[in-house]
């Protein structure tokens, strides 16, 4: 809840001994068991307050009146073929969205479920593309306690308080379970991928409880980081002087979210698994034609620890045990029946019904002794299947197989393998965690903030290829043909002579995603041996995999956003791939760059102004990957035209050098290199007056897609600055002489322009045109500066610019703004009040403001990057914060109300560890001097070209086997 005092307070550390006392600490210090030093920390019976969603103001309201109705009947289109646009302002979830989330489970890309920091199960999103944010109740864990003696019982379920969806207690549902626990002495304790919740004598005063909720979320690990499972170890200490059983009982519908429980034929099934691992298979029905999804719920049986089931409950009198019933035997013998282990699959539920499952574990704790019980969920839902027809196998099929029985064995591993995730994990986070030189709240804010890249809708799988053209499920490999298009040699000749060769018009929709023929191979460059380019620190964890085949990755702009991989935002996020996991990162890029080549005919109606064009323009970065078939159907977006858009281009020819430089990866470099040509190439239609300069068009033609921009523009300009210095740099290490020396040319054309049409003496203005806000000091405008740096290239302006435009914004955009403590507003008057010409040029940006610290950093201004980075912090995530903790929004108004939550642009805090530690590739990369000239004669030009064709560029990596484009040479 927000107080009076949050722009006035300035908290430095969190100690968990403000939340646990010490005793119970120290009696936790064994097993991982106590919750670390350095964490986001939350007390259970904090109020989890509704968040406030933001309003457009009257003006902004009849400017957008024409896309109102235009997107408004855009929606209605898209419902009645049953599918969602990919934005819908005027649909609101039934379930309001509060200050409650917490650390989501499972790995990457197989589905996600949400776990809020009280311990409700909520935020589905098991179908890809939908996220039902409502808690499912009945799954709960909860605990009885009786001692010796029979005195003393306790039997409560582990979260406070009354929830939403409770009835009386007399119901026959779970409203009759003991709902007993205030929360006043239980905490909760978050550092991703792993979360502690500590029951300091509740309920039980004698028994200390520790959760510890264990993901397998692990950096260069690409198989067990996109399991489909969670595990939650229970540490019980027992203080008292009787000896306690203690009977921890976890329950869970058959569901994945909403009222899918009603829809009827779930199954439940009983089983017992091997290592003592047993509980229940969930067997869930999806409608709509979507796959079928199993859960398993199991505990760990030891020699202490017993494990009982019930494989099915209701939550109606009509239930033939009602989840009432099931409680009230779990408080009178603290177990179930051995017997219902025999009981086989149940009947399919009847629609309307409730399925639910318990699965007990008990043990007896001795007093002053300590226990350890063991609980893992698990789902398997091997296919996904794309609105618009596209079905794919999920990455961990390649590892457990096709069946939707996996989850036995998913909940297996993880009750085997969970200490060694555990020590993957510490081993990743403990130099962070210790260098003493980082604040507290940046520590652990950076590892939490990777939440996104679970509960952001991700998408991971197996093969390039839609399983539905498989032979069989268990055959992944067969080949399906594509749209067919062949590139010439004449492609490395400079601007317009590029020449395509397509046979066929279908555009972008071959089943290999990106409508291009590799004579067989799969369309996605997997590059074998490819590993031998990367350094060190990206290098000897991946080198674990048996091969570098790592599937395919896709992650939703947000959950209100649904495009995939939106590419303007990526240039944001991207810095925590390549960090974590660089070969997920490569193969984004190179999704991208073989779109770049690609046309899709296809008539679109652009929202924005109503006019038409087709939906992929050749040359033009697509904004997204699609969303209703993504890889096949790109740029859901349509509000604008995006290949008339200035910073897409130029935004994935830094992205792509910042890889290939950190990686090393020159297979990687040759595959891209001719988009990357491409792209460059297809923004010179954009320099009006041939002064080496690109121009904005005179609408919102960028990222910021409500703020209009005139002439020559700071954001673009310098984006297009950067692109050009980095596009030389990768052409000299691939060997395009002749384009390197044309970059360089018109790198100093443009910059003398840049800097003459924008640069005021202290900072670079908004843009070069005469409206009220071209004067406005923009928090972005040095991206290019921002990549540049980060990428090791020389910097686009003096040492004096650089740190002026910093303080400028630092001065204004920052600290005008609450104090500082709100982050960076987007847009500021030099006369120190807000740029309130649209909606997003008030709008607080908290990945932009991530990457403005970033560029401080990389300034040398270390001081007010922190407290630049701090207000994100304070207002996001901080106690008196608004409460947007694991749901961080795109941005906030200046009074704190959101908009777009769970969104994709705050992983650019990755951006602030990579500028604290450059990669040493990076470092010791080749470096490009602009200065330089390339002396290219006549009489070498033809040999220049020659030379840099596709194929004797790739013959010299040894490489083109694998490569993105089929050359007729």
């Amino acid at each position: 809840m927000v107080t009076g005092n949050i722009f006035h307070c300035r908290k430095n550390s969190w100690p968990p001994e403000e939340y646990i006392s010490r005793n119970t600490l120290q009696l936790f210090d064994f097993d991982s068991a106590a919750p670390p030093k350095q964490a986001w920390r939350r007390r259970l019976n904090s109020h989890a307050n509704i968040l406030k969603e933001f309003s457009v103001t009257f003006v902004e309201a009849i400017k957008m009146v024409r896309l109102g109705i235009r997107l408004w009947s855009y929606i209605r289109e898209e419902a009645s073929h049953g599918r969602k646009a990919p934005i819908d302002p005027f649909t609101r979830e039934s379930c309001k969205p509060s200050a409650s989330q917490g650390v989501p489970l499972g790995g990457m890309g197989s589905g996600s479920i949400s776990r809020g920091f009280r311990g409700e199960f909520r935020q589905w999103q098991i179908v890809p593309g939908t996220c039902d944010a409502s808690p499912v109740m009945a799954n709960q864990f909860s605990i009885f306690i009786s001692r010796d003696g029979g005195n003393k019982k306790y039997a409560s379920v582990l979260a406070p308080g009354q929830h939403e969806g409770l009835g009386k207690a007399s119901d026959e549902g779970i409203s009759s379970w003991g709902w007993n626990l205030s929360g006043q002495h239980s905490t909760y304790h978050a550092l991703f991928p792993r979360a502690w919740t500590i029951y300091d004598g509740e309920p039980d005063p004698d028994l200390k409880v520790s959760c510890r909720q264990i993901s397998p979320f692990i950096p260069h690990n690409y198989r067990d980081s996109s399991l489909p499972t969670a595990v939650f170890v229970y540490t019980l200490v027992n203080t008292g002087k009787e000896r306690a059983k203690v009977s921890l009982l976890f329950t869970w519908a058959n569901s994945i979210g909403g009222i899918s429980h009603l829809s009827g034929d779930h199954v439940n099934e009983p089983f017992i698994g091997e290592d003592g691992v047993s509980g229940v298979l969930l067997h869930h029905k999806t409608t709509k034609g979507n796959p079928p999804v199993t859960f398993a719920v199991a505990a760990c049986e030891t020699q202490n620890v017993n494990v009982t089931v019930l494989p099915c409950f209701g939550l109606t009198e009509e239930s033939s045990v009602t989840a009432k019933e099931m409680w009230g035997k779990m408080t009178q013998d603290g177990q179930f029946d051995r017997e219902n282990f025999n009981c086989g699959p149940s009947m399919p539920s009847s629609p309307g019904e409730t399925l639910c499952a318990a699965v007990s574990a008990s043990a007896w704790v001795e007093p002053h002794g300590k226990c350890t019980i063991a609980f893992a969920l698990a789902w398997s839902s091997p296919k996904i299947k794309f609105l618009k027809g596209s079905t794919y196998h999920r990455r961990y099929t390649k590892f457990y197989g096709t069946s939707e029985r996996a989850s036995l064995k998913l909940v297996h591993d993880a009750l085997t393998n969970y200490k060694r995730w555990e020590e993957e994990i510490e081993k990743w986070q403990s130099p962070i965690l210790k260098d003493e030189r980082l604040p507290e709240w940046y520590k652990f804010t950076l590892f939490n903030e990777l939440y996104f890249l679970v509960a952001g809708g991700t998408v991971w799988i197996d093969s390039s290829l839609p399983s539905i053209n498989v032979k069989s499920d268990q055959d992944p490999a067969t080949k399906v043909e594509s749209m067919d298009v062949k590139v010439t040699k004449d492609e490395v000749n400079f601007r317009h002579n590029t020449v395509f060769e397509h046979t066929s018009t279908s555009g972008c929709n071959g089943s290999t995603g990106v409508g291009l023929k590799n004579n067989g191979d799969s369309a996605i460059s997997q590059n074998k041996g490819s590993s031998n380019y990367f350094p060190h620190h990206l290098k000897l964890q991946d080198q674990q995999d048996d091969s570098d085949d790592v599937g395919r990755f896709l992650y939703l702009e947000g959950v209100e956003y649904i495009m995939w991989c939106t590419y303007d935002v990526h240039f944001y996020a991207s810095f925590a791939l390549l960090e974590l996991f660089p070969k997920i990162e490569l193969n984004i890029q190179r999704d991208f760059a073989k779109a770049v080549l690609c046309e899709d005919g296809r008539k679109v109606k652009f929202l924005a102004e109503g006019n038409y064009g087709i939906r992929k323009v050749r040359g033009a970065i697509p904004h997204d990957l699609g969303t209703h078939d993504p890889w096949n159907e790109m740029n859901a977006y349509n509000i604008h035209d995006t290949s008339k858009w200035k910073d897409l281009n130029p935004k994935f020819v830094l992205q792509v050098y910042r890889d290939f430089a950190a990686t090393g990866d020159m297979a990687f470099g040759v595959d891209v290199w001719p988009a990357v040509r491409a792209a460059m190439e297809y923004m010179e239609q954009f320099d009006r007056d041939d002064d080496g300069l690109i121009e904005n068009d005179g609408f919102p033609d960028q990222t910021y897609d409500t703020w209009t921009v005139h002439g020559v523009s700071a954001y673009c300009g310098c984006l297009w600055l950067a692109a050009l210095q980095a596009a030389a740099a990768m052409a000299l290490q691939v060997g395009d002489k002749f384009f390197a020396e044309t970059c360089k040319s018109k790198f100093f054309g443009a910059k003398s322009a840049f800097e003459k049409k924008l640069w005021n003496g202290s900072y670079f203005n908004y843009d070069s045109g005469s409206s009220s806000n071209s004067k406005s000091i923009q928090a972005d405008q040095l991206a290019g500066q921002w990549y540049t740096a980060s990428s090791g290239l020389p910097p686009l302006f003096d040492e004096f610019k650089t740190r002026s435009a910093l303080q400028k914004i630092y001065d204004f955009n920052v600290m005008k703004v609450k104090g500082g403590r709100m982050g960076a507003v987007n847009g500021m008057h030099p006369n120190g009040k807000v740029d309130e010409s649209c909606m997003q040029s008030r709008e607080i940006w908290t990945g932009v403001t991530y990457a403005v610290a970033a560029n401080m950093i990389l300034a040398g201004m270390e001081e007010e990057a922190f407290t630049t980075a701090e207000g994100i912090f304070i207002a996001g995530w901080s106690e008196e914060g608004y409460g947007y903790w694991f749901q961080t929004p795109e941005g906030w108004t200046i009074d704190g109300h959101f908009r777009s939550l769970i969104y994709m642009r705050p992983l650019a805090i990755w951006s602030m560890q990579w500028a604290l530690s450059i990669p040493k590739a990076i470092l010791d990369a080749p470096k490009v001097n602009m200065m330089d000239r390339i002396l290219i004669s006549p009489a070498t030009f033809s040999l220049s070209l020659t030379e840099t064709g596709v194929r004797k560029i790739a013959n010299k990596a040894k490489c083109f086997g694998n490569s993105v484009l089929q050359c007729t040479c």
